[in-house]
């Protein structure tokens, strides 16, 4: 007597345990933001976080080896929530000033719950040797994310540049944005109004250095100054 063939078991699916990890890695994440503005970065440990997120230290670490990867995820997050507040300007606008003040606010206004322990971290990232400077390693997806983000703003404008300009454009608007964000960081103005200011005032000063870099009488000096970039951005 024969027995029909059981029907293969298929494995079960990946996708809610997935979803769990991920609702569990930004549990981790959200409580550990929590406390470093209430605490303060230094003063917050992976065993609290870990203890108030409700999760055992061993799986705090499974997702996030230190400290600084928890930082690593907040500046991934941060740039993704910039580009959202940004698409609204970016797909309202097309001159070049109005598209960056908008892209610059935007940062401001997802930037500014963090405002209360953004000192504390930047004397941490400000160490040069730290895995938490903007210009580190581990800080490349971000960064290269907020790159892309002010290269959108470039090639989406109507503002005819200078080919070479336009290809390092991006990356010194970024730099620009290092600036406003080191400013915004010992702002204590309400608000942040005197950051808010400093936008406002610079975005059109860029704006009319970009229009008079077409001007061939400026393109010697151009020239020079974007080669004096690539040659300190080089390591040799």
């Amino acid at each position: 007597m024969t027995t029909a063939a059981a029907d293969p078991v298929e494995p079960k699916p990946e996708k809610p345990r997935r979803a769990r990890g991920e609702q569990t890695r930004q549990l981790i994440l959200e409580t550990a933001l929590r406390l470093f503005r209430e605490r303060g970065y230094a003063e917050t440990t992976m065993r609290v976080i870990a203890k108030e997120a409700g999760v055992a230290v061993g799986n705090a670490y499974y997702y996030f080896d230190s400290k600084e990867h928890l930082i690593q995820g907040f500046y991934d997050r941060n740039q993704a929530a910039h580009r959202e507040a940004a698409e609204q300007i970016l797909a309202s606008e097309t001159e070049l000033a109005p598209r960056l003040r908008g892209v610059l606010h935007a940062g401001i206004d997802v930037n500014e719950p963090y405002h209360s322990f953004a000192a504390t971290l930047f004397k941490t990232a400000a160490e040069p040797t730290s895995p938490l400077s903007p210009f580190s390693r581990e800080s490349s997806p971000a960064r290269e994310a907020a790159i892309a983000l002010f290269r959108d703003v470039v090639d989406g404008s109507t503002a005819k540049l200078d080919p070479e300009l336009r290809k390092e454009l991006p990356e010194l608007l970024w730099l620009a944005w290092m600036g406003v964000v080191l400013f915004w960081v010992y702002d204590k103005s309400p608000g942040r109004r005197r950051t808010r200011r400093l936008i406002d005032g610079s975005v059109p000063l860029i704006d009319r250095l970009v229009s008079l870099s077409r001007l061939r009488v400026l393109r010697p000096a151009l020239r020079q100054a974007l080669a004096l970039i690539e040659s300190v951005r080089r390591d040799d």
